[in-house]
């Protein structure tokens, strides 16, 4: 059933495709290098039309949700899928009717777990609210959310994009929230965020009862915003990984390293996606061979390739998942 080689989901799908390079993570856009630059499909940047996908390509998570029983049986858990790698669902520049058609999608698909990752997760909570409202979805537009059934990234590539973007993420009415750190361009430090902030109320999600409309747990009324479906205020999980493609640039083993260690501390869920075309080089490699770099404190890399360098981190792979919380009871 799987149709997507990428590690942390089972399904891809694009409900239209096209961009704006808006961070450094950008620069070596595998989406634009394919659908721009070598099919002509649509044009990259700013003020260009965004192109919308196929109906036949919009009836697949329909099959792909019908498959459900048969996916659970065979894997114990529910289908991920990755929307949208040729897109950002959240750029300005897409047809808001779209944006709209997709959510609809998204509630007609129950059984998939939908996983949104953007680079202008600032733009979310607005658009949730503008889609609502188009939907005549008095729910959500009293209360703007994310469907139950979606997951919401942000692409995180260095300290200064965690320091702008991880509290907007933590803002953004969602079940699971997660952070892609790929391409890992830097050091980062998001153990802050990775931390159940007080009072945590994650033990109302799981059963805790409301006496008189307040909560045993930080004596705050059921309506007070903590309460409000999905508002927890920590990163469920982070994905990382190396860059790849002919101009990838290496990332230090200390870097992948030590999130990983944040993530141990917190017990939050670390998936190790790849070293990219840069793997730490072995012992008896020339410093001197032109596809090796050296960091300044003489940790060297050696570009070998994606598929050579593999997603092995210290002897083995990290594959961890979140698990979502329940739904929250409505009040």
């Amino acid at each position: 059933m799987k149709n997507t080689t990428i590690e942390w989901a089972d399904h891809t799908f694009n409900p239209f495709v096209g961009c704006t390079k808006v961070s450094p993570g950008c620069d070596h856009c595998y989406a634009e290098q394919l659908m721009d630059k070598r099919l002509h499909k649509v044009v990259w940047g700013a003020g260009q039309q965004r192109l919308r996908t196929s109906p036949a390509t919009w009836r697949q998570p329909l099959k792909w949700n019908s498959q459900h029983a048969e996916f659970l049986a065979a894997h114990g858990r529910r289908q991920r899928v990755f929307c949208a790698s040729l897109a950002d669902v959240f750029d300005n520049a897409v047809d808001p009717a779209w944006r709209a058609d997709l959510f609809d999608l998204t509630d007609r698909t129950p059984n998939l777990d939908w996983l949104l990752l953007t680079k202008r997760i600032g733009n979310v909570t607005t658009m949730i609210a503008e889609t609502a409202a188009r939907r005549f979805d008095l729910d959500r537009l009293h209360e703007p959310r994310l469907p139950d059934n979606v997951w919401i990234g942000a692409t995180i590539v260095n300290q200064e994009e965690a320091d702008r973007d991880v509290p907007k993420l933590l803002a953004v009415p969602a079940r699971v929230k997660f952070l892609s750190m790929e391409p890992l361009l830097g050091p980062v430090d998001v153990s802050e965020w990775l931390v159940p902030g007080f009072p945590d109320c994650a033990g109302f999600e799981q059963g805790e009862r409301m006496e008189d409309g307040y909560c045993g747990l930080c004596a705050g009324h059921r309506r007070d915003p903590i309460h409000q479906r999905g508002m927890h205020d920590f990163v469920d999980w982070i994905i990382c990984g190396g860059e790849s493609g002919p101009h990838a640039r290496p990332m230090h083993p200390a870097w992948p390293r030590d999130l990983r260690e944040q993530c141990a501390t917190s017990g939050t869920a670390y998936l190790f996606k790849q070293w990219g075309e840069w793997a730490p080089a072995l012992e008896g490699i020339d410093a001197s061979d032109p596809l090796v770099r050296r960091f300044e404190d003489g940790t060297r890399m050696h570009r070998i390739g994606k598929k050579a360098a593999g997603r092995m981190l210290d002897g083995r792979t990290h594959d961890d998942f979140p698990e979502p919380p329940l739904p929250l009871l409505q009040s």
